[in-house]
């Protein structure tokens, strides 16, 4: 093959790869929980296949969420380890937007954005029961392709998706709440926060609602998560409340919940989860690099 038909084969290659570059975007979002880790492991995939043979590959798109899903992977077991001894919870970057007034581009991105509640069961897996769980039941990967990514058999992946299935059913992630009630009980715990109303408050929260904060792995704020009502208020109004005049109503990964700091300055996103009318679930994230992409 001459230098021409190089070039040639390697801008058909660069132009295909750009085509799936957004569902590729997809997979290593739920993989990682992380926009800016996203964006390495699709980087990574690029020079893999540029490096390889793709004469030889058949099915491209199904290639690259192969190889992506593998990076993931790897990726996940090294953070893990980084993790052992972090009493904090490890929360994923947040994608937010100020209510009615996200352009196309923000749209988009959270029409193909994940709920946080679910990306926080996601984080409680193990690496290998979150790749099998998010290739087979967000994205139809076979099994036995999914197989040769962890190096067990068909049978194990689908057991590994099987029990990360019923961890995910088993938690609160308030699908079938609407956009309207969530914002309605975020309001709600705003207006009490900033009123330092202890009662009221509590009214607003599971009996057995847990609060997470993650300030990141080098910050000594770093605490284990909150868990109950009237634990959970305390918290809120003992750590909470001389910020909550700076809070602004948002959608974090497209439901109801918080950006504090002014405009432009974000130094904290909440995020919430709705079960049966109450706060089952807040999460704090305080981590700068987290906040990075936060800019509303």
């Amino acid at each position: 093959m001459d230098g021409a038909s190089r070039r040639d084969e390697r801008d058909w290659l660069a132009t295909q790869f750009e085509e799936h570059r957004p569902h590729l975007q997809k997979v290593a979002y739920r993989m990682l929980g992380s926009l800016s880790d996203s964006e390495d492991a699709v980087q990574e995939a690029w020079l893999r296949i540029s490096r390889a043979d793709s004469a030889t590959i058949d099915n491209l798109a199904g290639w690259l969420t192969t190889v992506v899903g593998r990076i993931c992977l790897d990726m996940l077991r090294s953070r893990s380890a980084r993790r052992e001894d972090y009493v904090g919870s490890w929360l994923p970057e947040p994608i937010v937007t100020i209510d009615d007034s996200s352009s196309p581009e923000d749209e988009a991105l959270l029409a193909d954005s994940v709920g946080l509640a679910l990306l926080v069961v996601l984080e409680t897996l193990s690496p290998s029961e979150r790749l099998a769980f998010v290739l087979h039941d967000m994205f139809a990967v076979p099994f036995d392709e999914i197989a040769t990514i962890i190096g067990r058999s068909p049978a194990a992946a689908r057991q590994l998706a099987s029990r990360a299935r019923r961890r995910v059913r088993g938690t609160p992630l308030h699908d079938d709440v609407d956009i309207a009630e969530q914002r309605e009980l975020v309001a709600a715990f705003l207006a009490a926060s900033r009123a330092g109303d202890f009662e009221a408050l509590v009214a607003v929260l599971d009996r057995d609602v847990v609060f997470r904060s993650d300030p990141g792995s080098e910050s000594e704020s770093a605490r284990p998560p909150v868990h109950g009502a009237k634990a959970v208020a305390e918290r809120v109004l003992d750590r909470g409340r001389p910020f909550a005049g700076l809070a602004r109503p948002a959608l974090v990964n497209g439901s109801a919940g918080l950006v504090v700091g002014r405009p432009g300055r974000p130094f904290a996103v909440v995020s919430f989860t709705i079960s049966d009318k109450r706060i089952a679930a807040i999460n704090l994230i305080t981590d700068r690099r987290k906040l990075r992409s936060v800019v509303v």
